[in-house]
């Protein structure tokens, strides 16, 4: 009988570390969810601006095929520009005006387009946007097409 006092006396603290360092685990493992978590988010923003610049994109190339005409004749030929065109008075203008507005809408105020002719019917495409989530601080993309 007198055995069961010290067994008791010899292991009253035991419980209290191993909920301690069970804490301590699961911290550690909310933690590490948390931060996968923000990184998951982080890369999703970016997939999502990349998926909304091709949506942008393909949406000026359907305007110079509705347009193909004036997009022959290099109206929609374009350097590098954040400002849509000051006095779109024609179609390829307006259509212009309307893809930087819509892309800026979606990609934020500093986004800039370009539109290039190419040879053989070809036209390349440039969206630049600043990527504030992501890696990288800007982002850009290339489409070529007929």
């Amino acid at each position: 009988m007198s055995r069961c006092p010290q067994f008791r006396y010899k292991t009253r603290g035991v419980g209290l570390i191993e909920v301690m360092v069970a804490i301590l685990v699961l911290a550690v493992g909310l933690l590490g969810i948390a931060a996968l978590q923000a990184t998951t988010l982080r890369s999703s923003q970016g997939s999502l601006e990349r998926s909304q610049a091709v949506i942008q994109t393909y949406g000026i190339l359907d305007s110079m095929r509705a347009n193909a005409a004036a997009a022959g004749g290099g109206a929609y030929t374009i350097g590098m520009t954040c400002a849509p065109p000051a006095a779109p008075n024609t179609l390829a203008l307006r259509d212009i005006a309307n893809w930087i507005q819509n892309f800026q809408l979606q990609l934020g105020p500093n986004s800039c387009g370009q539109i290039e002719a190419l040879a053989g019917g070809l036209y390349r495409i440039t969206m630049r946007w600043e990527d504030q989530r992501g890696v990288n601080t800007q982002d850009l993309l290339t489409v070529s097409t007929l």
